[in-house]
């Protein structure tokens, strides 16, 4: 963007809005640290008019057919297919994500998760028989109401997506509030929502931060249902929040992906797991931060990410290429470099990277690709999440160990095992403690659910599960069959 672009204005009942108090907040672009745009900050009355926009739209949308809900959906997927390079370029320039990528994975993300709701939506019985022991028994599922959304910044449309389609394909409307560190992409999906022709209400924007429109949502009477994606601490404060209302809250929260590297894993597994870490500069809660090696192999292990790290190149968001670009904010910044200098602190041997803005940079928020050896586990840099791109290496010398080091933590989001050993990988994936394992390079297959256990929540986001997060089932009894 070549000027500050003027976004303060909320989507509230169909319509774009001034908010009701003037507070503004100046959008950062990570890569020169230049204002690109100016939004603002929601009040209370702005929460309040979102939230009754919603509830009045919900007791029509909530009893429209699937099959228009659906219609709806698919020309969002339209028009957004259309905009896909322009969102790109909207993330971009919030929080730092390399051109291409931005366009082809920030974005492109986006396009997946509509489709494969889409196609998961197609197959959906929403109502169906409890069973043959009980012919007259059936289930029933049913929109919650109105659900706030409060998504992070550093995979916008992964998240928006995750939480706005399945809400509203099943019945329910939302009152979404993005991160305001990266608002533009949000911005960008509210006028596609608006060109898409959706009912007046049943979709809402509001701008904010956590303190403010978070807490308003969360504390919020016409609000049944919270789905937050962020920090742990965060997602404490509002399940706290949610409590005197009894909303229904879903967590996707962070992670310390610990990933078994075996001395037998095919000749790519350092590289990959390396490069995932470093992947969105780090700034991903499923990365696997923590690499667990083999005693026989760790040396090895080592010098390969070394390598990584040091053909690693990082440069400004604004340029096509496979290079990292900043993080997303000096505050961000600020904790990174902090931890790493704790791990210097605590006897870390640094391979790679280390303290300090990369080489011939004076502007922006860029770390350097660091891999710190001999670590153990219970160092800061091996507890805390980073978010950053740094490396934890681990060494081990029997699986048991290796287990015991992945699932001591307080985590539980991604684990991955590298070994060509299959009966090892099926035993390790039912022992390691997380919502997924992912291994030897093998993505999760199109449908799966994403989300984790322990601190790092419980949601289910993605495919049946993820429509079946903003239902409520009912059980009834009697069901004429016939009838």
């Amino acid at each position: 963007m070549s000027e500050l672009a003027d976004k303060r204005k909320f989507y509230i009942n169909g319509a774009w809005v001034a908010p009701s108090v003037p507070n503004d907040l100046e959008v950062i672009d990570p890569s020169t640290e230049d204002s690109v745009a100016v939004i603002s900050l929601g009040a209370q009355a702005d929460t309040d008019a979102a939230v009754a926009a919603a509830k009045a739209a919900f007791p029509a949308w909530s009893a429209t057919s699937p099959a228009e809900r659906l219609a709806h959906v698919e020309k969002i997927l339209e028009i957004y297919v259309r905009r896909q390079a322009e969102m790109g370029r909207a993330i971009e320039d919030e929080m730092g994500a390399p051109h291409d990528m931005a366009i082809e994975d920030q974005a492109g993300c986006g396009v997946s998760h509509i489709q494969t709701f889409i196609d998961a939506f197609r197959e959906f019985e929403f109502i169906r028989p409890l069973g043959p022991h009980a012919p007259n028994a059936m289930v029933a599922w049913e929109p919650i109401g109105v659900i706030g959304l409060i998504t992070p910044w550093n995979w916008p449309m992964n998240q928006v997506t995750l939480k706005v389609i399945p809400a509203i394909l099943t019945g329910n409307t939302v009152v979404l509030k993005p991160s305001e560190i990266a608002p533009l992409s949000s911005i960008l999906f509210a006028e596609i929502v608006d060109e898409a022709g959706l009912p007046a209400g049943v979709f809402n924007m509001v701008n904010g931060d956590g303190l403010g429109v978070g807490t308003q949502l969360s504390t919020h009477p016409d609000v049944e249902m919270i789905s937050f994606t962020g920090s742990t601490r965060a997602g404490i404060a509002i399940t706290k929040a949610a409590a005197d209302t009894v909303k229904k809250v879903a967590l996707e929260l962070g992670g310390k992906g610990a990933n078994l590297v075996f001395a037998d894993a095919d000749e790519k597994a350092v590289t990959r797991g390396v490069r995932h870490v470093f992947y969105n500069s780090g700034q991903s809660c499923n990365a696997p931060t923590r690499m667990l090696v083999e005693r026989s192999f760790y040396e090895t292990a080592v010098e390969q990410a070394r390598k990584v790290a040091e053909e690693t190149a990082v440069a400004t968001a604004h340029q096509s290429g496979r290079h990292i670009g900043p993080v997303v904010s000096k505050l961000q910044w600020d904790k990174i470099q902090d931890l790493i200098q704790a791990g210097i602190d605590e006897g870390a041997r640094v391979v790679a990277g280390g303290p300090g803005l990369p080489e011939g940079v004076n502007r922006g928020y860029y770390v350097r690709p660091t891999v710190f050896a001999d670590v153990n586990n219970d160092m800061t840099i091996a507890r805390q999440e980073i978010f950053g791109p740094v490396l934890a290496i681990i060494p081990f010398d029997t699986e048991e160990e290796a287990v015991a080091i992945a699932n001591d933590t307080v985590y539980g989001l991604t684990n991955y095992v590298q070994t060509q050993d299959g009966t090892r990988r099926n035993r390790l994936a039912r022992q390691l403690r997380a919502g997924m394992v992912e291994m030897n390079g093998q993505g999760r297959g199109k449908g799966s659910a994403f989300g984790g256990v322990k601190a790092s929540g419980r949601a289910r986001e993605g495919g049946v599960w993820g429509l079946e997060e903003f239902m409520d089932s009912k059980q009834i009894s009697g069901w004429d069959v016939d009838a």
